[in-house]
């Protein structure tokens, strides 16, 4: 295939995730697992988990970071750009659009009923993924015991990064001489990140919002909440926004399709306007296309080194294990009238025994239903 035709390929199989990508970056990366591995066969499960692997091991969005890897490994540098700007982009264009409402208006629509139905047919999804995930990464018996163990410490709400960190060096550690593998790596490429100074702007620019955000995509890891500390940090304390206006923008990013930290684009709307808007949403998405152009390539080198093959075995089992943690609290968030079961129990049966129905129509379909039994 041409690299124009697979350009075009991996645009629209990211803007098509984008308009459907509710429930966070463990069902973000479900859905691309059934897209990219099972649908399209653009490389095997055992790749796609030490990309997984890798990817929870750099700041940023995790989700949106494996659109960029998935869009490198099927069209190469130029696959990454378009397969991260593809996936980000419905995101950005609603959250603006909502930003520009929430100006105007004050409020934001009321869309909680659609909201409801989704989260339990996400559940279904990412407990497909799971199980797929997890049988190429559990290899031995010693990484379903420390994928346990992981999975443990993720329930008790120990920070993920440690956790998988944590779960890398022991494993590492124990394996090392047990690999069978005979290449090694001749370097590793250490990563540096800078943290803009943007005190020294006085005045609230476009330019000033773009360099907020480039910090804040570049330092932060973990869920939206952790991005609210952030936040919160950088403009509720400086006095540039009120604290519930920073909870309504992540509200947004949490009921959006697409990653979370489009949230930028609302705020930056708040902020400085339409510019706001855009130097918000390049500030922070720009990062994660710089740290994942260098740690692509180092992926396949880390694979012929005996410790760091160890190393991304059990990382990968952690990130699965760490998977099957937002699967188990989300449940117990989610399943809770008679509502949410049935939803639930419909988009089991759909994702388990009709394989061949996308994961799209489950999405949609949750969303429907939702909205019906909210009705009654």
């Amino acid at each position: 295939m041409k690299e124009e035709n697979k350009l075009l390929e991996v645009g629209k199989v990211f803007l098509k995730l984008g308009c459907f990508a509710f429930g966070g970056p463990a069902a973000h990366i479900a859905m691309m697992e059934e897209e990219v591995v099972n649908k399209r066969k653009w490389m095997k499960r055992e790749h796609y988990l030490d990309l997984i692997g890798a990817t929870n091991l750099i700041p940023g969005p995790n989700s949106t970071e494996m659109t960029m890897h998935c869009g490198h490994e099927r069209a190469g540098s130029k696959g990454l750009f378009v397969a991260g700007i593809a996936f980000i982009f419905p995101a950005i264009i609603i959250t603006g659009l909502l930003g520009f409402l929430y100006v105007e208006y004050g409020q934001l629509p009321e869309i909680a009923p659609f909201v409801f139905g989704i989260k339990p047919a996400v559940l279904a999804i990412i407990a497909s993924a799971v199980i797929k995930l997890g049988k190429k990464a559990l290899k031995s018996w010693e990484l379903g015991i420390l994928g346990a163990a992981v999975l443990g410490l993720s329930i008790f709400g120990v920070n993920e990064v440690l956790a998988l960190l944590g779960a890398g060096i022991v494993g590492a550690i124990i394996f090392y001489f047990k690999s069978k593998i005979t290449n090694k790596t001749k370097s590793i490429i250490p990563f540096f990140l800078l943290q803009v100074p943007t005190n020294v702007i006085l005045k609230l620019t476009s330019l000033k919002v773009f360099l907020t955000f480039l910090k804040v995509g570049a330092i932060l890891y973990g869920s939206g909440y952790v991005l609210f500390a952030y936040l919160d940090a950088e403009l509720v304390e400086t006095g540039l926004m009120t604290r519930q206006a920073l909870l309504d923008a992540i509200a947004v990013g949490q009921f959006t399709p697409g990653p979370v930290l489009s949230t930028a684009t609302f705020i930056g709307y708040q902020l400085t306007g339409f510019w706001g808007a855009l130097a918000a949403s390049a500030g922070i998405f720009l990062p994660s296309f710089l740290f994942v152009l260098l740690l692509n390539p180092l992926i396949p080198k880390m694979r012929k080194s005996l410790f760091l093959s160890a190393f991304l075995d059990s990382v990968n089992v952690a990130a699965v294990a760490i998977m099957a943690g937002v699967l188990y609290v989300m449940s117990l968030e989610t399943i809770t009238d008679w509502k949410a079961i049935i939803i639930t129990l419909i988009s089991i049966i759909i994702t388990f025994w009709f394989k061949k129905i996308s994961v799209m129509w489950t999405i949609a379909g949750g969303a429907i239903i939702g909205y019906l039994l909210h009705l009654i």
